[in-house]
């Protein structure tokens, strides 16, 4: 027979687990109520110049007539793509089965006709005979 397992001794070496804990330079944000003093300029920044420019609608000067036409943003225009493509591909994929359904439904309600038809015929030649 084999010898018993000795288990009161692990034999599983455990290490601590380490971590790299990230760090961060801190960022300091000025108050809100902060000023300039007397007599300094503040020259604009590349950053604000560019936030005035994306601020202007764009627009189209139709040069015959005279009339601007504003255009919408970016925003606008993808939002309407993104609505335009999902309309699309809903219709796209859903055609064929409402076209299937359409079609058992006219054959059940033209089996129903038929049959209403045949029973009224029926009917008029019983009185008829009578």
């Amino acid at each position: 027979m084999p010898d018993a397992l000795d288990l009161s001794k692990p034999s599983i070496p455990l290490d601590p687990p380490n971590a790299r804990i990230p760090a961060f330079k801190p960022v300091v944000v000025p108050p809100s109520n902060l000023k300039a003093p007397e007599g300094v300029t503040m020259e604009e920044s590349e950053s604000e110049s560019e936030t005035e420019a994306q601020t202007v609608q764009p627009s189209l000067k139709v040069p015959v007539i005279d009339i601007v036409l504003p255009l919408p943003t970016t925003e606008v225009v993808m939002t309407a793509t993104y609505a335009a493509v999902a309309a699309v591909a809903t219709t796209t994929l859903a055609t064929p089965f409402f076209n299937k359904i359409k079609k058992q439904v006219q054959k059940f309600l033209q089996k129903k006709v038929d049959k209403w038809k045949e029973n009224r015929k029926k009917k008029k030649k019983d009185s008829l005979v009578s």
